[in-house]
């Protein structure tokens, strides 16, 4: 199974000057960041930093009032090449498991025997063979999610945008959906918003910080060699203890 992108087609995500107010106080005040085409970012902070707005904002959200500019690769929009997976499932109830997973396919009209086949094989290694048929309100929480992972993962685009993806499953099933979304999305600019230290340090090319009134970034991170990597790794053990002080301090130096 290919991954979605390559390196030289996934485009870097440029936030210049980005400034919006939430509740009648700054969110974010000339906030840039830059993250790289064809990698990993992972995204980490306190909840309500306004993680979850960034990537909204990334996929082009119309309802988000905010000043600055989010630009793909040279100058391009999120349009066509954005897949977006937000912390809920949002399965359609009326269409079984497998429809759900084909639904992008279904409606460009891009439906094949390929397809078919492909979505049928990623269901079988996220662990849920025999459930094709059902209707979500017969899954589980963690299987719904695994649904909407797949879904996203079955778009094949070359910007894939994640808020929490494996926040409902048990550790066996999070580790092993890990995998499968690292090596899927390998040469894709994914940019993945989790509250786990270790998550980020498994699967993130590069780490950053959020925190702070309003938003800034509060460190960065780039770990070395290639995702996913094991939890008792030198490198993510090495790391994991600085991460996690880092997140429990907030803004102290």
């Amino acid at each position: 199974m290919h991954a979605p992108a390559t390196a030289q087609a996934a485009p870097g995500i440029a936030l210049e000057g980005i400034s919006l107010d939430f509740e009648g106080r700054p969110l974010f005040a000339d906030l840039n960041l830059t993250l790289g085409g064809g990698r990993t970012t992972c995204i980490l902070g306190p909840s309500g930093c306004g993680k979850s707005t960034l990537l909204k904002l990334m996929a082009g959200a119309p309802n988000l009032d905010f000043s600055g500019q989010v630009r793909f690769g040279s100058g391009g929009t999120a349009s066509a090449q954005v897949a977006w997976m937000s912390q809920n499932d949002l399965l359609l109830p009326w269409l079984t498991l497998r429809d759900n997973v084909l639904l992008g396919a279904r409606l460009r009209g891009e439906l094949s025997p390929e397809k078919r086949a492909r979505a049928l094989e990623l269901i079988h290694e996220a662990g849920l063979t025999g459930y094709e048929g059902k209707l979500p309100e017969a899954l589980s929480g963690g299987m719904r999610q695994r649904g909407a992972l797949l879904r996203t993962l079955m778009e094949e685009r070359p910007v894939i945008l994640m808020d929490e993806p494996f926040s409902a499953l048990d550790a066996l099933t999070r580790v092993r959906l890990q995998n499968l979304s690292a090596r899927l999305t390998a040469g894709a600019t994914v940019v993945l918003v989790t509250h786990d230290p270790m998550e980020a340090l498994r699967l993130g090319h590069e780490i950053i910080v959020l925190g702070g009134t309003p938003v800034r970034v509060l460190e960065t991170m780039k770990p070395t060699g290639p995702p996913p990597r094991e939890a008792g790794s030198s490198e993510v053990t090495g790391l994991y203890a600085g991460l996690l002080r880092r997140l429990m301090n907030g803004d102290a130096a």
